[in-house]
């Protein structure tokens, strides 16, 4: 048994269990098998995942995400900004505009005050092939796609693709909160279009600059929050103008406001974050 220390953070409600690797040694230890023990709602500490804050190579912090159900993730917006505001609050970082190495890439961070977290959520990924999305249409892999009808049982719908250093497929619906998302987010996820699966969100819209949203994520199932998934949506927003370049997201466990340039060649997400509680983790290897 190895005793592991951790702390508990959400970014309106998406939470994870977080392992200060500047302290503890995390090599030896079986990461996917440790995800998914320590993310069981009933048998762990239970959270959407495991993430990993770690001294970086070029930038003085790096993040590693793991779903609960173990796969390791490229990028995770609500995440990303735990790692900054814990960092800055605990003094591993002094400064108040940073990088953050993930495996989707730099992310940059500026701290607006001890709670509330601005990122640069970098350059959208618009072409199917690289987000990845296969549609078996050549002629499509190189454009945006945008609004692409879908079909499986129980749900015909139009998505827009977008990456945020993770795939995306966002959903312009009415009525999100009648969704039956334990039925058709799983068979969403696993289609035949997204080769790496694909996390989905569902946006009902109130105004140009106001909406609410409902997220599938990939390996997770619904959470109460997710970043990229709003940045996401705002891009497809645009591309499908329906809505302007600062918008207001009512995620299931609050509010973020996302803003984008004109372009679309730049993202920047506002929101707070929060330290639940710490602890020790018993982890006894499979």
């Amino acid at each position: 048994m190895i005793k592991i220390p951790f702390i508990k953070m959400h970014g309106i409600g998406n939470d994870y269990i977080y392992i200060n690797c500047f302290e503890f040694d995390i090599n030896g230890i079986e990461l996917n098998d440790l995800a998914r023990k320590i993310s069981h709602r009933h048998f762990g500490i239970g959270g959407d995942g495991l993430v990993l804050i770690m001294p970086g190579i070029k930038e003085p912090i790096k993040m590693r995400i793991f779903n609960s159900d173990g796969s390791e993730a490229e990028m995770c917006g609500n995440a990303i900004r735990c790692v900054a505001g814990y960092c800055y609050n605990h003094g591993i970082i002094k400064i108040k505009n940073f990088g953050i190495e993930a495996l989707a890439g730099r992310i940059g961070i500026e701290i607006l005050d001890k709670q509330l977290i601005k990122v640069d959520m970098g350059k959208p990924i618009l072409k199917p092939r690289d987000i990845p999305v296969d549609v078996k249409d050549p002629k499509k892999l190189d454009e945006p796609l945008i609004e692409y009808p879908i079909k499986i049982e129980d749900f015909d719908g139009k998505f827009t693709a977008v990456s945020m250093g993770n795939p995306h497929a966002v959903y312009f619906l009415q009525d999100i909160d009648n969704l039956n998302l334990e039925k058709i987010g799983p068979k969403l996820e696993h289609h035949i279009f997204f080769p790496k699966r694909i996390n989905s969100e569902f946006i009902e819209i109130i105004s140009p600059n106001e909406v609410k949203c409902r997220v599938w994520e990939r390996g997770a199932g619904e959470t109460w929050a997710c970043g990229t998934g709003a940045c996401a949506s705002l891009v497809a927003g645009n591309l499908t103008k329906k809505l302007n370049n600062r918008v207001l997201f009512h995620l299931k466990g609050g509010d973020l406001i996302i803003e984008t340039t004109p372009e679309l060649d730049r993202v920047f997400k506002i929101g707070p974050y929060e330290e639940v509680g710490e602890g020790i983790y018993y982890y006894k290897r499979s």
